[in-house]
């Protein structure tokens, strides 16, 4: 047995406590961190990884295990009542969320998980008691910061609590790798956290280009019950202010030939008015160029982007922007706030442009200058950017972390003289075997 197969895990616990991986995105808190969540577990089995996902039971119907695909499990553990808590509740079950992960490790014998990997900070709180009570390496994926989100607040939205930016220092002091998206989330991750820049590693989520890829729009705006001709504009993403939807339709206004489609359902602080932005269009006296749709599966989601001339994407704050690059995947240039992650999933100028700022008339003469050129040039551009972004290219990276993490941690552990729960399972596995 040589070295690398002591530090290619076997086993991965992935921890994703406020939003399953099942859930739809648009809905609820759903978006690109379930997707992330599920597309890499897909990807890691059919590499001979085994995953199994922890997360909250928000129904009573929801099984105690499901099985999504050869090698992928999540667990729904249930943790306080199934429905009437929201996300700024969940730290109040963290404790009975905790038991449920433990309990199911329990029932194997030790050394049954290789490594533990958290997606935000709440999963990070259960993530760092697992880590220590098994004795494998923690991985952590904050997806946002609280601080980021803080300073980039848009009007109407809530600031995130004291309680969230103290449990994220937590998770990063504890954690053994820190996973960033970008290289502008690792910088704040130093100067924010202090984290260590020698445990974080860069990993760009991916995109599926066999469900995302170019088609016809004149057939996709049929299927949706666009307007056949002009120019169509879409937004995709959960109804909040952070995501900025309210600044598409009042750059609308100022744009007389353009339809907007909005896909997605209220969240967040948006929940206080989900109606908010059929009021708005109504009050500006767009109505008539503006559909609503609800949250989109997968495919009918390349539909909606394969519909469009254009993507608007002007969040306050985004981590990466998956919807950018799915966007761009189906041959369809966005126009994007020049936030977080955004610059790295959209080259300005080339598949799209970056809008500093939020100001409306500034998005509206970005939106119409790229209407305007309508050639093929910039969307061609898009499918070649966005085939740099696949799950396989996600996976590749993960898995150096995941042995990085691995690798580290055993050796500080041979260091202080205490016994590897991963080595020990092994040459119990290999005495099994030869007996």
């Amino acid at each position: 047995m040589g070295p690398s197969d002591l530090t290619n895990p076997r086993r991965v616990a992935v921890l994703a406590v406020h939003t399953s991986p099942l859930a739809q995105p648009g809905v609820g808190d759903a978006g690109g961190m379930n997707v992330y969540v599920l597309q890499s577990a897909l990807h890691l089995a059919r590499r001979g990884v085994e995953v199994e996902i922890f997360t909250r039971a928000t129904a009573s119907a929801d099984p105690p295990v499901a099985r999504v695909a050869p090698g992928v499990l999540v667990r729904n553990v249930v943790a306080g009542p199934f429905e009437g808590l929201d996300k700024y509740d969940l730290p109040t079950q963290l404790c009975s969320f905790a038991a449920g992960v433990l309990r199911a490790e329990a029932a194997h014998e030790p050394g049954y998980y290789d490594i533990v990997h958290s997606h935000y900070w709440l999963s990070g709180q259960v993530g760092w008691l697992a880590r220590d009570r098994w004795s494998v390496p923690l991985v952590h994926t904050a997806h946002t910061l609280a601080a980021v989100k803080n300073a980039a607040l848009a009007d109407g939205d809530i600031p995130e609590p004291p309680l969230r930016t103290v449990g994220e220092q937590q998770v990063v002091d504890e954690a053994d790798r820190l996973i960033a998206n970008t290289d502008d989330e690792a910088r704040q991750l130093v100067s924010l956290h202090n984290a260590d820049p020698a445990r974080i590693d860069i990993v760009h989520p991916g995109v599926d280009l066999d469900v995302f890829r170019p088609g016809d729009q004149r057939a996709a705006r049929a299927r949706l019950g666009l307007p056949i001709d002009g120019d169509v504009v879409a937004f995709v993403g959960r109804i909040q202010p952070l995501k900025g939807p309210e600044v598409l339709l009042r750059a609308a206004a100022k744009l007389p030939r353009a339809h907007i489609v909005v896909v997605g359902g209220p969240s967040g602080s948006g929940l206080a008015t989900p109606d908010g932005l059929v009021r708005l269009a109504r009050d500006m006296g767009i109505s008539d160029r503006v559909t609503f749709l609800p949250p989109q599966s997968r495919d009918n989601l390349a539909t909606v982007f394969q519909a469009a001339d254009l993507v608007a994407v002007p969040s306050y704050s985004e981590s990466f922007g998956l919807v950018a690059i799915e966007a761009q995947a189906c041959g369809t240039p966005v126009a994007a706030a020049a936030v977080g992650g955004l610059p790295v999933a959209v080259r300005d100028g080339v598949t799209g442009t970056l809008v500093p700022g939020h100001d409306v008339d500034r998005w509206a003469q970005a939106i119409d200058e790229l209407l305007e050129r309508d050639d093929e040039t910039m969307g061609r551009a898009a499918v070649e950017h966005a085939s740099r972004f696949s799950w396989d290219h996600t996976v590749d990276a993960l898995l150096a972390s995941y042995r990085r993490a691995i690798g580290d941690f055993t050796a500080r552990r041979s260091v202080r003289g205490l016994p590897s729960t991963r080595r020990a399972a092994r040459r119990s596995s290999r005495r099994k075997a030869w007996a």
